[in-house]
Order: C-alpha cells, then structure tokens, then sequence
C-alpha cells in the first residue's frame, strides 16, 4: 500500500488535492461532512469545475480514492491535510470548521504523522488554535513527535492556464524538520516548492495576495465612479495605463467583489492588526467600505440609465447576466450579483437571471433563472451584464437587446452603457 493522506474538506480546495495525491500514488480518503457532497462524489459525479468527472472516476477506478463522512476512515494516515472553509461571523474569524477538523484527526494521531493546514487564516492560527488541539486531543507534541505545517491554497477556480499543479506552492513548519516534510509531500504533488521560514509568514503571504487584489480593485472601482461623473472612459484609460511594461498591473471595476477569498481573506489580517496592536488596517477598511458598496452603485446607474429612457425601475424587466461571482464558479451566494439582484427585487423590478454555471435551487427568492435566448433579451427593458461568463454570446447581447449596462465591458454599441 501506498502512503495514506487525508484531505478533509472537499471543495474547490480539497478535491483537486485529492486527486493530484491520488495520480501521485497516495491512498487518499477525502473527508467531508456534506452528505450530498460525498454521496455525489463516491458515484464519481464532480461539482467543482477543475475536476472533471473523468478524473474522479480514474480515481475510483484506481482503487485509491475514498470519500466518506466519517472520520474513522482516516485512521492510520500519514499526512492529513485541512482545507475547510474560514468564513466571517460579524466581522469576526470563525475558526469552528479548523476545530472541528482538528479535534476530529486529533484521536487518530501517530507518531510520526504529518498535519497540514491549507484554510486562510489570520497569522498565529496553526501554532495558537491548532496545535493544542492536536496535542490535547492526541497525546502527542510537536515537533517532538508529529510534523506541523501551513500552507496557503492558491486555486483560481476555471482558470485556464494556472492550477493546482503549475502553481508554485509555500510551504512552512513549526520547526525545520516539519518544514522538510511538508516540502517533501507537495513536492510530490506540485512543480514548484516555496519554503518559507514560519507559519506566520505563510499565513501571512495569503492575506497579503488577497488583500493586493481587494485593495486594487477598490481603487479601479472608486476611480470607475468618479470618471463616470466627470465624463471619463475609465475604460479606455485602464487600456492605455496597461500598454506600461513595467510599474502597473491592470485591475477592472466591476459590480463588487464575491467569492470564498476576497470579501473575507484582508478582514482577516484587519482583525488581528486591531487585536494584537490596537491599530485599525484603513486600507482595507477603505476598500472594504467601496467594494461594499459597489452592487447599490450598479442599481443606482441603472435607475438613472432608465429614467433617461423615461422609464421607472418598478415594473421594468430587467435580465442579469451572471449571479456567480465569476466565470466558471457556480457558487453564488457569496456574489455581489446577488446583493444587485435582491435590491432590484426590493425596488420594484421583474428580475430575471441567466447563469449556465448556477443550478437553480441556488437563485436567491424572486428571481427566475432563465436561459439568455434572444427573446429573453430582447423582452427585457434592461439587460444587465455582472459576470462576464464566456459562454454567453455578447455579440447577440448587444444586437437583440434593447439596452445593455455592461459591468464587465463585453459589449460595445448605441444600445450599451458601461459601468
């Protein structure tokens, strides 16, 4: 037999995982609590969109891969691997999915087993929450008798080119000899191994890569509103700022931003700056506040884009076009094309959405999932472009459609207004 690894949780982290350690030869038991989750993934049926259904089922066929519910299944594992969700409760780190986790594998602990924790997370988390858990629960101390390491995900769900494999891993231990064999396992699963000094470092490096990409696109969204107001393509001067080959990297406005990481990941790194010194990060509580807020500035562009028309929002048929936060994500619960859609619900609109990526029990209450046929758009008062999912054919969009708001700059033409 081969070296057991448990990855626990399997979302659009863990899955991937789990099957590049089964095609590097690991006996892999992906654990999660989602019934529905395992029962899916155990009929080689794949929800995340990195994973096809044909590499879980190679998977299955391989004799080396296992999802289950029950944490008995992990006994005896070599290398456990968290990768559970960290959400926000009130502004506050919720941590209950690491404990859970962590006092889950604890009892099945041995000498010589290897925890990695994957879940952003505020700096001092792995060493302060998460070993005395293990240990507590084990028996066992690290680094004496069990390796403990972080490293942060980097997956960019239905990204093309970059993916679990090609992009360079950090790595981090509570001590060198941690450090080594947390090296030694994602160098069997990855191309690249960054090793760093610490935990925090690594935890860190997460929240820094996030916070970079809200902070920049609070800029890009604030100077959106203002260009707009001083008659300015934003546009064509993000086009023209781009042509520099060195100092700027291009960011868009957009509705707001959505998903697992950028709403959650810089208020995370905020909170502990306030609790360790006492200082409030205003840079992210800036950007927070403009991201924030951006889904009501959509609604208001769209209301004084039909009063123009001589149109009242209420009673106006309006279509969106993509509730995901972004193409090739199905999740869209955590997606500023939601709030959009609720506040049009409140003000009187007949909503309508389009998504290919977005089953229907997940479209939020009012709103009927459509498929964006010429006759939806050109029924529609408004169509309203918020995620700029390639499978929609923009080109009809912008021919069949009376107006268009294009949040996401896909359509050109007399009919369309950007964002």
């Amino acid at each position: 037999m081969g070296e057991k690894l448990v990855v626990v949780g399997q979302g659009y982290v863990g899955l991937p995982l789990a099957m590049r350690a089964v095609e590097a030869g690991f006996d892999v038991v992906g654990v999660d609590v989602d019934e529905w989750r395992v029962k899916r993934l155990n009929a080689a049926e794949s929800y995340v969109e990195d994973v096809s259904e044909e590499t879980l089922s190679a998977a299955h066929r391989s004799g080396r891969y296992l999802a289950s519910t029950d944490y008995a299944d992990a006994e005896g594992f070599d290398v456990c691997v968290i990768t559970v969700p960290t959400p926000l409760r009130e502004g506050v780190p919720d941590l209950a999915h690491i404990g859970s986790a962590g006092e889950s594998i604890a009892p099945l602990l041995r000498p010589g087993a290897t925890v990695i924790l994957e879940s952003t997370t505020y700096p001092g988390t792995t060493e302060e929450y998460l070993r005395p858990l293990l240990e507590e629960g084990s028996g066992l101390c690290t680094p004496e008798d069990f390796f403990l390491g972080y490293s942060p995900e980097r997956i960019d769900p239905g990204n093309p080119h970059w993916h679990l494999e090609n992009t360079p891993k950090v790595v981090s231990g509570i001590d060198q000899a941690s450090l080594r064999k947390v090296a030694e396992f994602y160098g069997r699963i990855v191309r690249d191994v960054v090793c760093v000094s610490s935990l925090q470092v690594a935890e860190l490096c997460k929240l820094l890569e996030n916070t970079f990409r809200h902070v920049n696109i609070a800029l890009v969204n604030e100077l959106s509103i203002f260009a707009q107001q001083l008659g300015i393509d934003v546009w064509e001067a993000i086009d023209a700022a781009s042509t520099k080959p060195f100092g700027y990297l291009r960011f868009t406005p957009g509705p707001g931003v959505g998903g697992h990481c950028l709403p959650i990941d810089p208020s995370y790194l905020s909170w502990k700056v306030k609790r360790a010194l006492g200082h409030n990060f205003r840079f992210v509580e800036l950007a927070n506040d403009i991201n924030d807020h951006m889904p009501d500035h959509v609604v208001h562009r769209l209301i004084l884009a039909l009063n123009r028309q001589g149109r009242p929002l209420r009673g106006s048929r309006v279509l969106l076009l993509g509730l995901a936060y972004k193409a090739n994500a199905g999740d869209c619960r955590e997606s500023p094309a939601i709030e959009v859609a609720r506040s049009l619900v409140k003000l009187g609109a007949d909503v309508r959405a389009a998504d290919p990526h977005v089953d229907a029990h997940l479209a939020p209450p009012g709103i009927e999932l459509v498929e964006a046929t010429e006759r939806e758009l050109s029924e529609a008062d408004a169509v309203v472009v918020l995620t700029d999912h390639d499978r929609f054919d923009y080109e009809q969009v912008q021919r069949v459609s009376p107006f268009v708001f294009d949040t996401r700059r896909r359509c050109r033409g007399s009919n369309v207004e950007h964002l």
